[in-house]
């Protein structure tokens, strides 16, 4: 399998590369007196974001709606705003000026501030542009001494997120690889997330009938003190594998969520059984005032930018868009699994078959000894459910409809399975989602439940 680099592993290597991108040294001036800047260009030479960048949920903002009322002339029309497309232009910035095509651009530079004026990695890029026309820069952010140790942790915050940013451009995951832990989603699934937490990246893809293909990326941040949540407070944001429950409005929620929320269903079985606590885990968008958020500014959700966010709002659907969240995602080619998927596709046969011919004996094999079912049932417990539901088939197969598949391993190996449990000949069944661990060579349920 092939592991994406580590942020820390690599961070020495970004900050040269985001420094030959946008910090090559400054060009000799012409004699004579420098050309001052505009007092737009002026005011974006140091990073504005101050209080901005604090982690949390602060109470309710009633910001006003972003309003530059600049009166200058208008600057030629640019495509309309998609998702993406501020950090593409970001990037484009660094590009130019690599290349040595200064002029060019700072007017790509100062068309991105106007049209994202809370963009503050564009206004740090602007400001740093424009100091360069009369001293070296040396770094994202070169500010006099006095004004970067005023900034303080914004500064560093603003240049993390940048090396991040420049650090998805440049190393992608190798086309046609996906997150080892999608092994097998229903054609239903028409959508996926999975969020790299050290990347400070989420990933967007449609499954289609060729497989899961990846449709977009973006930048995300996480909890404000990192990852692996564990109870209720703690600042982090949860790993393991979830599910959007639900779809808020905007116009139901504070401006602190900007274009709305899908919620997951943090803690899931799992968490419980580990006896995690906490609740209120999202994906959700940010304030007005903000444009994006430090890549650990949050109370444990995910946040992204506004447009960025509107893109997951029209496309993934609740219920059926399972959202994985790891330290570092796994890349592989999807034909690499399928000897996994076929030898446990075998295990949930074999758990199918002694259903179906009600098999107690046989059947109760699959369950764990520490086996805790829907409302904290007992092994015992459910024993009885699992022989009334086998009874009642009346002889009929079971058939598994829609079934979804995905692996998520820490200090255990664990499959999350959802599907349709369908007698044959009926149409509809209940949707169960079952948690199956692997203890030694084998393969056990250590969580059952309905869902919906």
């Amino acid at each position: 399998m092939r592991r994406m680099p580590s942020c820390p592993r690599a961070l020495a290597a970004l900050l040269a590369l985001a420094g030959t991108l946008l910090w090559p040294p400054a060009p000799a001036q012409a004699a004579g007196k420098p050309p001052a800047p505009r007092a737009s260009q002026a005011a974006s030479a140091a990073p504005a974001q101050g209080s901005q960048r604090s982690a949390g949920r602060p109470k309710a903002r009633q910001a006003a709606r972003d309003k530059t009322g600049a009166k200058a002339r208008p600057p030629a029309p640019l495509p309309p705003l998609r998702d993406g497309q501020a950090e593409e232009r970001l990037l484009q910035v660094l590009e130019l000026t690599r290349k040595g095509q200064s002029r060019e651009a700072l007017a790509q530079a100062e068309r991105l501030v106007r049209d994202y004026p809370h963009f503050q990695l564009a206004q740090l890029a602007l400001g740093d542009m424009l100091a360069a026309r009369t001293r070296p820069v040396q770094q994202p952010g070169d500010v006099p001494a006095p004004l970067g140790a005023q900034a303080g942790a914004t500064l560093q915050e603003l240049r993390t997120e940048l090396h991040r940013r420049v650090q998805a451009r440049g190393n992608p995951p190798q086309r046609g690889s996906i997150p080892a832990q999608f092994l097998e989603l229903a054609p239903r699934y028409r959508h996926a997330i999975a969020v790299d937490a050290e990347r400070s990246r989420l990933y967007l893809f449609e499954n289609t009938a060729q497989g899961l293909r990846l449709v977009a990326d973006y930048y995300a941040s996480v909890g404000k003190l990192g990852i692996e949540k564990a109870v209720e407070g703690d600042q982090r944001t949860p790993l393991g594998v979830y599910f959007i429950t639900s779809r808020l409005d905007p116009a139901t929620l504070r401006d602190f969520y900007g274009a709305g929320a899908l919620p997951l269903n943090y803690p899931n079985p799992l968490d419980q059984v580990r006896g995690k606590t906490g609740s209120g885990i999202w994906l959700h968008g940010t304030p007005p005032d903000q444009f994006s958020r430090a890549p650990q500014a949050t109370d444990g959700c995910v946040a992204l930018a506004n447009p960025d966010f509107e893109r997951l709002l029209r496309t993934v659907e609740p219920r059926t868009t399972p959202v994985v969240i790891a330290r570092a995602l796994d890349w592989v080619a999807p034909h690499s699994m399928q000897a996994e998927r076929k030898a446990f596709d075998a295990v949930l046969d074999g758990w199918r078959h002694a259903k179906s011919a009600a098999d107690m004996q046989r059947l109760m094999a699959y369950y764990a000894p520490d086996f805790q079912g829907q409302r904290k049932a007992s092994l015992a417990q459910w024993a009885t459910t699992l022989h009334a539901e086998a009874h009642a088939l009346q002889g009929r197969s079971v058939e598994l409809k829609d079934l979804a598949i995905l692996r998520w391993s820490d200090s255990l190996d664990t499959m999350v399975v959802t599907f349709g449990e369908v007698a044959a000949g009926a149409r509809t069944g209940p949707i169960k989602r079952q948690f199956w661990a692997r203890r030694g060579k084998h393969w056990q349920i250590i969580y059952e439940g309905v869902i919906g």
